[in-house]
Formats: C-alpha cells, structure tokens, sequence
C-alpha cells in the first residue's frame, strides 16, 4: 500500500518510516512532487490535520494522512497548542520557542504538560482520526541534543530524562506521535476496503 505523509518535516518523516510495517510504502510530499505550502488555518490540531490530509487527496489524488502536534501546557491554559510551531513568531524557530516557553514558566510552580498528535487518514474515500497523548512536564532548562522542536524541556512522566536525551526508539516507543502511529498502523493492518 501506497501512502502519503503530508509533510516537510523530515525529522517527523524519519521518525514514523520507521514505525510503519514494511508493506506500507511511505511517500514524501517531495516524492509526489508537492512543493506547495499548505498553511494551517484551524484552531484545533484534528482541524490542521483534516486540512492537510484533505489538501494532498483532493490535488494530488493520493490516499493520505496528515498530522499536528501541540505541547499544551497546564498553567498556561494549555498554550502554545496549536500555536506551539509558531509559539514566538511565524518562522518556526524551535529555539525562540523553548525560550518563550519557559520564561512564560518562570514563577510557575506547575509545569504539568502533555504533547498532543492528531492524525487524520484519508483512505478510499473515507476519513479517519486517531489521537496519541503523552504526558509529562516542562524542565527548568534545556536538556539532551537529540529530537526536534520542544524536545529538549520535555521529560515524559516516569522518565528521568527529556525526549532529546532519549534514542528515537526509546521515544517513539512512548510519545505521542508513536501512540497516534500505533493506533494507525493497527488499523491499517485491519482494514478491508
């Protein structure tokens, strides 16, 4: 089976080629010729991710799934959120936004968190949702080289270390997008069109 992920992201795209069985080939927007920007306009992750999947169906023709992924944090009434790629401006600076985080968390004594992924299949004519949730908090520093994005002030809940200081094995096996990709995968196994 031929599907899509719809999107640029190549630490993303790495992270799930190696979740999915060998009977799912995995194509990039780039291997389907797809270099338009497709702007995420919703106000909720399930929203961005429909948008995305039902973006490369219609144009492009391909079944497909799409995803987004917030950080809601707690204290912060469950900001950044959707907003978390573009927490301190439009240009996607992973830095910036870890900073502005914890500033944010100074005087906070809550740094409950969660990361969120909300995927959206389009399959055969039909749409699918699954949702993965990892739970954890905010450090007071960066910790780890490793991951991408809020990775580095995230430490899962009975973990001692954050997401950028794990394997991606190790953190695929508990995070959110790796529990979004189980629920997928189980049910691209199952499935009978």
């Amino acid at each position: 089976m031929k599907l899509v992920f719809a999107t640029n992201n190549l630490n993303k795209l790495a992270e799930v080629q190696k979740m999915l069985p060998t009977s799912i080939e995995l194509l990039s927007l780039k291997d389907i010729n797809c270099f338009d920007e497709i702007d995420e306009t919703e106000t909720t992750l399930e929203g961005n991710a429909k948008l995305k999947a039902d973006y490369i169906t219609q144009k492009f023709g391909y079944n497909c799934f799409a995803d987004d992924t917030g950080l809601e944090v707690e204290s912060l009434d469950n900001k950044p959120g959707v907003y978390s790629a573009r927490y301190a401006g439009l240009e996607n600076d992973s830095e910036k936004n870890m900073e502005k985080l914890l500033s944010e968390l100074e005087n906070k004594s809550n740094r409950k968190a969660q990361f969120r992924t909300a995927i959206a299949l389009n399959l055969n004519n039909k749409q699918f949702l699954f949702e993965g949730i990892c739970k954890g908090k905010i450090t007071q520093e960066k910790q780890g080289e490793k991951g991408f994005g809020y990775d580095p002030i995230f430490k899962p809940n009975g973990f001692n270390n954050s997401f950028a200081e794990m394997t991606s094995e190790e953190k695929n096996s508990i995070s959110h997008r790796g529990n979004a990709i189980n629920k997928l995968v189980t049910f691209l196994s199952k499935y009978k069109s």
